[in-house]
C-alpha cells in the first residue's frame, strides 16, 4: 500500500511534474507560504530545500509541515552535512508523525561554496547510507539497534547526475542507491537531451521512476554564475546565447520559453517519467511554464 499520494502516483504511468521552493532566510514565511498555495494544485508535490548550497535558511521539515497544513504533497529534502545520525532519524521521526512520507536523501554541498564557511560539516553519513538508515528505521530499529515504539514508513527518493563528466561513478551510485531502497530520482539540471537519453537507457532496467531536472535561468549572466559557483551545473554555451537574444528585462522570459520547450519535448519523447522545476527564486513562473509546455493542470 502506497505511503503517500506522491507514492500513489509513482506507481501509476503518469507523467509526473515535481517542483521546489527555497525557504527564507528569515522568521517571514509570508513569501513561501504564497508560493505553496501558487504551487499546490498544478504539481504532483513540492520539494523543500535543506540549506541548499550550504546557504542557511529556514528548515526544509518547517516548510513541509507548511505544505502538508495548506493541503499540498511535500518531498522532505534531507542532506547529511548538517546532522549526524541521531539527529537525522530524529528528524525523520518527527517527519512520520506528521504526515510527511516523502523524503529526498541528499549528502549536501561543502560548507565552503557556502555563507558560514567555519562551520563544521558533519557527514555522519552519505546518501546511500542515509537510504539505508530509512530502511532500518521501516524495520522496527534505529542505527543503535534499539528497537522502536513504532515504525516510520516512507517512499525514498534520492539524485543523480546524467550530465557529470564521468558518467560511470554516477552509474555506480545509481546502483547504490537503487539498492538501498530509491524509488524515485529527480535528476540535477538537464541541458542536453542526449544525455538523458543515453542515461535512460541504462536506468530502464530498474523499477525507479526518473524526473529530469529542469532549471529555468533568468539571465545568461544567471547561467554563468551558476557554471562558476554551483557544483554539478554544466551551462552550455549554446543555452547561454539563447538566454543572451533576450531583450532586456526579459531574461526570465526567455528562461520560461527554454525550460518549457525541453518539458514539452521529454514528455513528447517519453525520454523519463517526468521532470523536477527549480525555478531558483523564481518559483512563481511555474505555473507559465507548464502552461506554455501545454501542461495545464498537470497534477489533477
Amino acid at each position: 500500500m502506497p505511503n503517500s499520494l506522491f507514492e500513489e502516483k509513482l506507481c501509476s504511468d503518469k507523467f509526473l511534474v515535481t517542483t521546489e521552493i527555497g525557504p527564507p532566510k528569515g522568521a517571514d514565511t509570508s513569501e513561501m507560504v504564497h508560493h505553496i498555495d501558487l504551487l499546490k494544485d498544478v504539481v504532483d508535490a513540492i520539494n523543500v530545500t535543506d540549506n541548499q548550497s550550504s546557504v542557511m535558511r529556514y528548515p526544509s521539515l518547517g516548510g513541509c509541515l507548511f505544505i502538508k497544513e495548506r493541503g499540498g504533497e511535500p518531498i522532505f529534502q534531507m542532506t547529511c552535512r548538517d546532522r549526524n545520525r541521531l539527529a537525522l532519524e530524529a528528524d525523520l521521526l518527527l517527519a512520520h508523525s506528521r504526515g510527511i512520507a516523502n523524503v529526498l536523501c541528499l549528502t549536501g554541498d561543502c560548507v565552503d561554496v557556502g555563507d558560514h564557511k567555519e562551520a563544521k560539516p558533519v557527514f555522519d553519513l552519505d546518501s546511500i547510507q542515509l537510504l539505508e538508515m530509512i530502511k532500518t528505521l521501516e524495520s522496527g530499529i534505529d542505527m543503535g539497534g534499539n528497537d522502536l515504539k513504532g515504525a516510520p514508513k516512507f517512499c525514498m527518493g534520492a539524485s543523480v547526475h546524467p550530465e557529470a563528466d564521468f558518467i560511470e561513478p554516477q552509474l555506480i551510485k545509481f546502483d547504490k542507491k537503487v539498492t538501498a531502497g530509491a524509488q524515485f530520482f529527480q535528476t540535477q539540471g538537464i541541458f542536453d537531451l542526449g544525455s538523458l537519453k543515453r542515461f535512460m537507457q541504462y536506468a530502464s532496467q530498474f523499477n525507479v521512476k526518473i524526473l529530469a531536472g529542469i532549471i529555468v535561468m533568468a539571465s545568461a549572466g544567471m547561467a554563468r554564475y551558476m557554471n562558476n559557483n554551483v557544483p554539478g551545473i554544466i551551462v552550455p554555451q549554446a543555452i547561454m546565447d539563447e538566454l543572451a537574444t533576450a531583450e532586456k528585462g526579459k531574461g526570465l522570459l526567455k528562461g520560461v520559453e527554454i525550460a518549457a520547450r525541453f518539458i514539452k519535448t521529454i514528455k513528447e519523447e517519453n525520454l523519463c517519467h517526468g521532470v523536477h522545476i527549480m525555478a531558483v527564486g523564481n518559483e512563481g513562473v511555474v505555473p507559465d511554464i507548464l502552461e506554455a509546455a501545454d501542461m495545464v493542470g498537470v497534477s489533477t
